[in-house]
């Protein structure tokens, strides 16, 4: 593990002095039984890392769909230290394998072969999530890492019971889930999807997760786990090797801190473009002539500064560790004026006009959960295996679903892909690189009040979290940040996509009217789960996304006797 401390200027402006202890935990994940875990955890004496572990963990057992530990993800912390609070960001992106290139998903005349970035162990880069959860508990735990996963090693092994979310993500990738013997085995019934309430077990992932739990980081990237997958993937003609186990590393980053709106937003680094394209909106909206919350001119404003931040993802982003990002002037409450200041108040600005860049693609399925114990300790997690069902390869005997997150570079920056998302090349494929994100846990604080929230959802992810962050700037009920009606706008397509109720007849006719384009989202997106403090009125309150299957509880911390 190494650290990069980003932005000093930026973190010497914005200090919260600590408040009262909340005196409740709250958790909101996207499944029961992930709920579940992370109160038995705090209630066993854990503290919110040991309980984001547990979360973690059974979400990849029972959301095989969404997250694993054949994937990644971001942990934004946040923890009480004396006078002040100290926040810090868990890069556990996944990584290029060594002998990775774009030439791998080339055919011979040099185009850019979809399936291999997306179905099999090609597709997979370096998971993360292993490494992060043993350096949440050697790191911030109270709790051995053992006790942490006993919950998902529980779910393992007795199983879990198929949802309607289940079946319907399961949808899209059951072509590819039948190409893998291992995959149709365990989360296929006769080469179909498995009835809702079925129960499916997984033996074999129980016992790499005791792997894990019994030898921390070589339970996982050496040893007898490390030797199977590299078997299992050198079989199905992948690359992976031995050194670029050994290579991973999760990082420790300083968050993307920046005060808007009366309050100070806490997100995600690159390789997240999240907390980029927040300050950017956020600050650009607030820079404008004020306007009612939800109006025409209001919508018109946010979705101006979606296109214009999205364009800046394009062209600019990429893993800070390989390529040169201008951080501190993006995040800059100049720029984002300046941004704001090209806005024409009575017409659309069409995409082309701010320049065409070139395209990659980034898959949408990822899972969430926020989480804050009785100390005030505090979680924001967004993971991730890319596509549902990641790349529909598990390793033979480990149990371990493989990410198709090597679909997340820009393989052919002049292609465009099924999402529509515009990149370039910062994104580049290199090995050791990390993708870029939208993956962006949030956290927004102020003195009296406490705000962590975040979502799945690809490309749609940064301009969800905006709207939630805009609820909650506005005060309003924590359930109506994850419920609230929402539309996007990411540059290129140059549309507005929006959910059926987002916009009334009347609003539509006058968002066209300025020369936007609108079109149905075509299905619900989106699992938000959420949580907010008020330290003013000692209250803590948590939600979760009606359009899931997900929980959300507070409770008052066990007693000891």
């Amino acid at each position: 593990m190494h650290r990069l401390f980003l932005l000093p200027a930026l973190l010497l402006a914005f200090t919260i002095q600590a408040a009262s202890l909340p005196g409740q935990q709250a958790v909101a994940t996207a499944h029961p039984d992930a709920t579940a875990a992370a109160h038995r955890i705090l209630d066993e004496g854990g503290n919110a890392f040991d309980a984001a572990i547990a979360a973690a963990a059974t979400l990849g057992v029972v959301e095989p769909y969404s997250s694993g530990i054949g994937g990644g993800g971001f942990f934004l912390l946040r923890q009480p230290d004396g006078e002040t609070i100290d926040y810090r960001f868990i890069d556990a992106r996944e990584t290029a394998p060594l002998r990775a290139s774009r030439d791998l998903y080339r055919d011979a005349k040099g185009v850019v072969q979809r399936d291999p970035a997306l179905n099999g162990p090609l597709a997979a880069g370096i998971p993360g999530l292993p490494a992060a959860l043993v350096h949440l508990a050697e790191h911030y735990g109270d709790l051995p890492l053992s006790r942490s996963l006993a919950p998902a090693i529980e779910a393992a092994e007795q199983g879990f019971a198929v949802t309607d979310r289940y079946r319907m993500l399961g949808g899209f990738r059951v072509e590819a889930m039948r190409r893998d013997p291992e995959t149709a085995r365990l989360f296929l019934r006769n080469g179909a999807l498995p009835a809702e309430g079925e129960v499916i077990k997984q033996p074999e992932l129980a016992q790499t997760l005791r792997q894990l739990a019994a030898n921390g980081r070589d339970g996982f990237y050496r040893g007898p786990v490390a030797a199977q997958l590299l078997k299992g993937v050198e079989a199905a003609d992948g690359i992976w090797q031995q050194a670029d186990l050994d290579a991973y590393e999760v990082i420790e980053r300083e968050p993307i801190r920046f005060h808007s709106h009366g309050m100070e937003i806490i997100s995600a680094p690159l390789p997240s473009a999240g907390g980029i394209a927040l300050a950017t909106i956020l600050q650009g909206v607030e820079s404008l002539p004020a306007t009612q919350p939800g109006s025409v001119a209001w919508t018109h404003n946010l979705v101006e500064m979606m296109r214009r931040s999205y364009r800046d993802r394009a062209l600019l982003l990429g893993d800070g560790d390989f390529v040169e990002v201008p951080v501190a002037r993006l995040v800059s409450r100049e720029y984002a004026e300046q941004l704001a200041a090209t806005i024409d108040p009575q017409r659309a600005t069409r995409s082309a006009e701010l320049g065409a860049p070139k395209l990659f693609s980034e898959g949408t399925n990822t899972t969430h959960f926020s989480l804050m114990d009785a100390e005030g300790n505090a979680v924001s997690a967004t993971l991730s295996i890319n596509l549902p069902f990641g790349a529909a390869f598990t390793v033979p005997d480990t149990g371990v679903l493989l990410n198709n997150e090597m679909d997340d570079f820009a393989a052919d920056p002049a292609g465009r892909n099924e999402y529509g998302l515009a990149g370039g090349e910062a994104n580049a494929i290199a090995p050791g690189k990390r993708p870029l994100s939208s993956m962006v846990p949030t956290m927004l604080e102020s003195d009296s009040r406490l705000a962590v929230l975040g979502t799945p959802g690809g490309s749609r992810i940064i301009t969800m979290v905006l709207l939630g962050a805009l609820e909650a700037i506005e005060q309003q009920p924590v359930q109506r940040w994850v419920s609230r009606p929402r539309f996007h706008h990411q540059y290129l397509p140059d549309r507005i996509q929006a959910e059926d109720n987002a916009f009334t007849s009347e609003e539509q006719t006058a968002l066209k009217k300025l020369g936007h384009r609108i079109e149905p989202a075509g299905r619900r997106y989106g699992d938000m789960h959420a949580l907010e403090w008020d330290k003013r009125k000692g209250e803590v309150s948590a939600a979760s996304d009606p359009r899931g299957v997900g929980a959300a509880q507070v409770k008052h911390p066990l007693k000891e006797d």
